[in-house]
């Protein structure tokens, strides 16, 4: 009966994918939307460098012409007022295109097909027997996004391609800008007119770029090494920390995650910062996005561009610290110069200890662990000084920033506090804490797991699971936070709850019951802790259906940060949490000190074996692991620098240590 249940779940998921797909899988790891007759559709991805960031709405319109809009973001251009939004931006619509004529002819491009992998393609039919086919890619170290076009002859007769030059610039304001007046510059490189045979093709490209006025002006770009450059990019993310599965769709999602996650990082003057994006949050950084979702991520991705950023995120928070013990910000804006607090405290300081200590204890870098401690004792200690005569932590709101009720004390807050209590245990211990304050940390813990059980537990519309603040009486999407952290005691409730018609839906977990909002956070929260706590046969059919609509289906290819706020913008923390569902979802993979970690492998029943390989960790050693059937349950094999040091057999869904 279970597997005829299983079977029928994985029949029903199948066809809801083969109906809602729009894009599909390309052999070399790509995914592309082959434009049918009467293809209507217009979506927008982002994609990032350093220095600027590209929001690009693309497709096909009623007439069955092609859409490009791009919007251009350089976040250390700032504007004024220098706050969290005041990074220059400038439109650059259809009009910005020279004419292209061909045997004296105006084209319009009709789409055939759309390609994704980091860079975006497309390729329109133009008449006369010629394809031009275009390729959009931010640069990674420059202000500037370059736009390939490739004119091919598909005929047997020499064609006349006429390739108009534009340049269109405009200057703003001095007083509008911290650093004066910027250039924004739109103009073509190798335009003119070719004869194009047979069988070939002529080039010539697109450059978007700003500039302080001051600066140099660029007089010549080199295209293809722009290119070159960003699919080297593109083959790094892949290449590191890897997952293998049997289901294409997961894989491939999970390396489409990585890009976005890794991309989004900015060369401010006060150092490399990662920020979430959406044409909104650049040169910043939040105690949720970076310090809670990405960080934690970006320790054991060996990417050291992501490392820096988080180092430097963890010095800009402690710049905050201070003997009265008033909160840390909620975020550091405009390159590290200012702060945003609007919402009081949102339990940063829970998000920052547990991140800032998950962090040092991935990375296994004594010396580095030792420099990052004094701010997770400084959050540690502001966050005992918050607990209530209830036992649990207060704060003035959660990361939701007053968008949705959180109480006095949220269950949020809590459990992350919980969380960094037992990570700063293992941590305390490895650089010398003082054994004292480590056993407080320890007794603190096991008293917080106690109460976040005895005060938010509670019976919530027919479900045995959490309220999420006292007053609360209808489900929350953030109930999952328990799951996340190993508090499994009322598990099932929980999972039900996640799962039941209150709270999901097509596009994931409502926030609340009986609203409309999603935030994929929360989503991605879900899968994790559902994972975690073994309901992997009830998960796995939802992951799978919510990883098809996000890779291949109408808005493609990155998580989501919510809707209808924000319309669905592919924040870059998110992806950073799609990849932790992951590793420490279907893994279950947690450093228990800087030379040593545990694994609690979840593998599907209809899966026969998962790999994570390449997870780079324990002092920059290379980990594979590799988790197979086995008559006893499962088999797991850890690799570290490719030398077999743990084989395991027993039950899946059971925790197995590992020391180097």
């Amino acid at each position: 009966m279970k597997f005829k249940l299983l079977f029928s779940i994985f029949f029903l998921v199948a066809i809801t994918l083969s109906a809602q797909n729009r894009w599909e899988l390309t052999d070399d790891g790509g995914i592309s939307w082959k434009v049918k007759t009467n293809d209507i559709h217009s979506d927008h991805v982002e994609m990032s460098g350093r220095q600027i960031s590209v929001i690009l709405t693309y497709g096909t319109d009623k007439e069955g012409s092609l859409i490009s809009n791009k919007l251009l973001v350089f976040p250390m251009l700032r504007t004024i007022p220098n706050d969290t939004h005041a990074s220059l931006m400038h439109n650059f619509g259809d009009d910005v295109q020279p004419l292209i004529k061909i045997n004296g002819r105006t084209v319009k491009e009709k789409p055939i097909s759309f390609y994704q992998k980091g860079i975006w393609k497309s390729t329109s039919d133009v008449g006369q027997n010629a394809t031009i086919e275009r390729e959009l890619t931010p640069s990674t170290n420059f202000p500037l996004a370059v736009e390939k076009f490739t004119i091919r002859n598909n005929g047997d007769k020499d064609i006349k391609v006429d390739i108009e030059n534009i340049s269109k610039a405009s200057t703003t304001h001095k007083e509008n800008g911290v650093y004066g007046s910027y250039e924004v510059k739109a103009w073509t490189q190798n335009s003119g007119v070719y004869t194009v045979q047979p069988n070939s093709s002529a080039s010539f490209s697109m450059i978007y770029s700003a500039r302080r006025t001051t600066s140099p002006q660029l007089s010549f770009v080199n295209i293809e090494e722009e290119i070159a450059k960003r699919e080297e990019f593109v083959d790094l993310m892949f290449e590191n920390i890897q997952f293998v599965s049997p289901e294409p769709i997961l894989t491939k999602m999970f390396d489409f995650a990585k890009i976005r996650a890794m991309e989004s990082i900015y060369e401010t003057k006060n150092g490399l910062v990662h920020g979430p994006g959406g044409s909104r949050y650049y040169a910043a950084i939040w105690a949720n996005d970076q310090a809670e979702y990405a960080n934690p991520f970006f320790a054991y991705t060996g990417y050291d561009t992501a490392i820096e950023s988080a180092i430097v995120s963890w010095q800009w928070f402690a710049k905050y610290m201070n003997p009265e013990y008033k909160p840390i910000p909620s975020s550091i804006i405009a390159e590290g110069d200012s702060y945003w607090n609007g919402a009081r405290d949102r339990g940063d300081q829970a998000m920052i200890a547990y991140g800032a200590v998950r962090f040092a204890l991935s990375l296994g870098d004594k010396e580095r662990a030792r420099q990052i401690w004094p701010l997770i004792e400084w959050c540690i200690e502001f966050s005992k000084r918050k607990i209530n005569q209830n036992g649990v932590v207060a704060s003035d709101s959660d990361e939701l920033e007053g968008r949705f009720p959180a109480g006095d004390a949220n269950l949020c807050t809590s459990s992350l506090f919980y969380d960094a209590l037992v990570s700063a245990v293992y941590l305390g211990k490895e650089i010398g804490i003082p054994k004292e304050q480590v056993k407080e940390y320890e007794t603190m813990a096991k008293q917080m797991h106690e109460n976040i059980n005895k005060f938010f537990g509670a019976n919530v519309q027919g479900y045995e699971t959490y309220r999420y603040y006292e007053e609360n009486d209808v489900l929350r999407s953030w109930i999952c936070i328990p799951l996340t952290v190993d508090i499994f005691e009322r598990a099932k409730g929980t999972v039900d709850a996640l799962f039941s018609p209150l709270l999901w839906t097509n596009d994931g977990l409502l926030t609340i019951t009986g609203d409309k909002t999603f935030w994929d956070r929360s989503t991605l929260y879900g899968f994790r802790g559902t994972f975690a706590a073994g309901a992997t046969e009830r998960t796995l059919p939802y992951f799978i259906d919510y990883s098809n609509r996000r890779l291949l289906g109408e808005h493609v290819p990155y998580a989501v940060e919510a809707w209808p706020e924000g319309n669905q913008r592919h924040l870059s923390a998110e992806s950073a949490l799609y990849c932790r569902v992951v590793t420490e979802g279907l893994f279950g993979y947690r450093p228990t000190g800087l030379n040593s970690f545990a694994v609690t492998p979840q593998l599907p029943e209809t899966w026969d074996k998962m790999e994570l390989n390449n997870l780079i960790a324990c002092g920059g050693k290379s980990i594979d692991i590799k988790i197979s059937k086995d008559k006893k349950g499962i088999k797991a094999d850890i690799y570290a620098d490719g030398k077999l040091v743990k084989s395991y057999k027993g039950k899946n869904g059971e925790s197995i240590a590992c020391k180097l």
